[in-house]
């Protein structure tokens, strides 16, 4: 893959977002079909962090996205005794890959799984990159563009939200180690950062208050998780014309130990902490 190949499949896709009418043309179809090719194979991402740990989002690959679909017709789609009627295909080569998956796990094409990943009966979607050795459990759903890392563990009916219009938005990220408890939803661009432990029915979005009260005083967070948080779901009292009413929110109580590694951190966290799971 050279850089300017893939300079020219972005200017294609880019130019044919601006005008729909260039998708007639065949060189452009091709390079859409392309980047998404790319994309299942892992040689793109949309998004990724920088040698500092910023993540930068590549809109212009979520364009692809959308123009795939708008080039794709809707087809019968057979998988042994499953049938499928749908514009994107399934994802194939599981066993090349190194990947484990148990029906009826469905992985759209177009998304990346890293070695050792293992699905369980869950869906991860279009344009989503799933990290090495990650699990993604019993009815877990990791959303189109989301970005989990290596080592994660999403409990079973973990909701990852997807992401494509518009297009730069930024996808959700959960970065390497984190552990996920069951029921948890995690939206809108949201970022878990590395090794946290994010307890049972905690619902994190972009508005969502994150409290830090493991010191005398709380501190607040908005749209991340800071790195090796332990978060449960909490409330704080509100008043409106009406009365006083509980608001969700999320409480870090604790941080995983420095000291330990991240299977007797996370064992450390679950029993200090009495975090659900």
């Amino acid at each position: 893959m050279s850089p300017e190949a893939v300079e020219q499949e972005r200017l294609a896709v880019e130019r044919a977002w601006t005008d729909r009418s260039r998708l007639a043309e065949p060189s452009v179809r091709e390079a859409v079909e392309t980047v998404i090719a790319r994309l299942d194979r892992g040689e793109l991402r949309v998004a990724e962090p920088d040698a500092s740990g910023k993540w930068t989002c590549h809109g212009w690959l979520q364009q692809a996205i959308l123009l795939y679909f708008a080039i794709r017709g809707v087809e019968k789609i057979e998988a042994g005794p499953f049938e499928y009627h749908d514009k994107i295909p399934l994802k194939k080569g599981f066993d090349r890959a190194g990947v484990r998956v148990v029906p009826p796990g469905v992985v759209r094409y177009g998304a990346f799984l890293e070695p050792q990943v293992v699905l369980m009966p869950g869906y991860v979607n279009i344009g989503a990159r799933v990290g090495a050795r990650t699990m993604v459990d019993t009815w877990a759903t990791v959303g189109s563009c989301a970005q989990v890392g290596s080592d994660c563990h999403l409990s079973g009916g973990v909701g990852i939200g997807g992401v494509l219009e518009p297009p730069g938005a930024r996808p959700v990220i959960v970065e390497d180690g984190v552990f996920v408890g069951s029921r948890v939803v995690v939206v809108e661009g949201m970022h878990v950062e590395r090794e946290c432990v994010i307890g049972s029915g905690v619902v994190l979005t972009a508005s969502t208050v994150i409290l830090d009260v493991t010191g005398p005083e709380q501190v607040e967070y908005r749209g991340r998780v800071p790195a090796r948080s332990v978060v449960i779901p909490g409330v704080r009292t509100k008043r409106f014309p009406a009365g006083e009413f509980g608001i969700p929110c999320a409480l870090i109580i604790g941080k995983r130990s420095e000291a330990t590694d991240r299977k007797v951190s996370l064992n450390a966290a679950l029993r200090d902490f009495g975090v659900a799971v």
